[in-house]
């Protein structure tokens, strides 16, 4: 049986949290994974510690929240969570060395992403998404960033864009690496920064809440994929620079094809 929060009789305990498995292309996902949450942060005792003032106390626990949850999305977009499998806060915490609550509250961000769902009295479920949300994800994506990008590239000059190009390579770097935790987060900053030169803070937020849920589940993609598909962001770049609008069209079209 199953390790897990406790339920009612006969319903089944939440699944227990894989210890140290690793993607079967990219070794360093794991690593990552588990680097996020230093000794500290983990519940580690360390010798000498002053007692911290209430404030400093609070900001630590927010600090230990977000690198839970900074964790979690890497498990989840490694697939270490799997996908209609429910997790209990409370055995989550044991394999990260902390308390429930930090997991709870990292658990319902991710809710609200909608990269899980609340299970009373057991813990939270890994959405499952088919193919045909994960092309409506994408078609709101198209409709929401192809436009803007048409916009931008008559009105950006060519300069602007070089200062992208950094992150456009990042990307392909991160897919060459096989892990496909540290490529959705390259992918993810290549975007953002390319919609921030819009100046509309809320696209930017709406459009990145559309990116990370059409990540997780994961689409399992070997390293060949990833790397055709972060060469697009170079050349879609190469054609915003130009200022060439026909190729950027399709480029962004086949582009977020690809994401489905």
């Amino acid at each position: 049986m199953k390790q897990g929060a406790q339920g009612s009789p006969g319903t089944p305990a939440a699944a227990p949290v894989p210890a140290q498995q690793r993607p079967a292309d990219g070794e360093e996902c794991g690593r990552e994974r588990d680097a996020a949450v230093p000794g500290a942060a983990r519940g580690e005792h360390t010798h000498g510690e002053r007692s911290v003032p209430e404030q400093r106390a609070a900001v630590q626990r927010s600090s230990v929240r977000g690198q839970i949850l900074d964790a979690l999305r890497t498990a989840l977009v490694t697939g270490e969570l799997k996908p209609g499998e429910v997790y209990s806060a409370p055995v989550l915490g044991e394999r990260f060395g902390v308390s429930a609550t930090p997991v709870r509250e990292a658990m319902q961000q991710l809710a609200q992403e909608g990269a899980v769902e609340v299970v009373p009295n057991r813990g939270f479920r890994v959405v499952e998404r088919g193919a045909r949300e994960r092309a409506e994800l994408a078609e709101v994506r198209a409709l929401i960033e192809v436009p803007v990008m048409l916009r931008l590239a008559r009105t950006v000059p060519a300069e602007r864009w070089a200062g992208l190009r950094p992150l456009a390579e990042e990307t392909v770097r991160a897919a060459a690496s096989g892990c496909p935790a540290t490529y959705a987060e390259s992918d993810r900053a290549f975007h953002r920064a390319l919609l921030a030169l819009a100046g509309n803070e809320q696209l930017v937020r709406i459009a990145e809440d559309l990116h990370r849920r059409s990540q997780w589940p994961p689409v399992r993609r070997d390293r060949a994929e990833l790397v055709a598909d972060a060469t697009e962001h170079l050349a879609l770049l190469d054609a915003l620079a130009a200022g060439d609008v026909d190729v950027v069209r399709g480029l962004a079209g086949e582009h977020f094809a690809g994401t489905s």
